[in-house]
């Protein structure tokens, strides 16, 4: 399994979004932090198989929660460049790269 890290804004993004769920229900929040757990996770075990979002960028996803991770498989780790709400423009974290 690769190791990951953020781009701070990716960080940032995620921080965010748990809060918003948070304000909603501590449970909720919890439950976000779990499932981009979860994604991050199984982006790590087998990066290729994420389907190309944005070259070189692919995304992956998971209900319910509308939020995409989108990352870069490097060679030595996997790169998240964002935690994209699906209502955000899609190419808006393209300068990150």
């Amino acid at each position: 399994m690769k190791l990951f890290l953020f781009h701070p804004l990716a960080r940032e993004e995620a921080g965010h979004a748990a809060r918003h769920y948070a304000e909603i229900s501590a449970a909720l929040g919890g439950r976000f932090y779990d499932g981009l757990d979860v994604l991050i996770r199984e982006i790590c075990t087998c990066p290729e198989q994420y389907r190309m979002f944005d070259p070189p960028a692919r995304r992956h996803f998971r209900r319910p929660f509308p939020c995409a991770v989108i990352f870069i498989d490097q060679p030595e780790h996997v790169w998240i460049v964002a935690v994209m709400h699906f209502k955000q423009h899609p190419g808006y974290w393209r300068e990150r790269i």
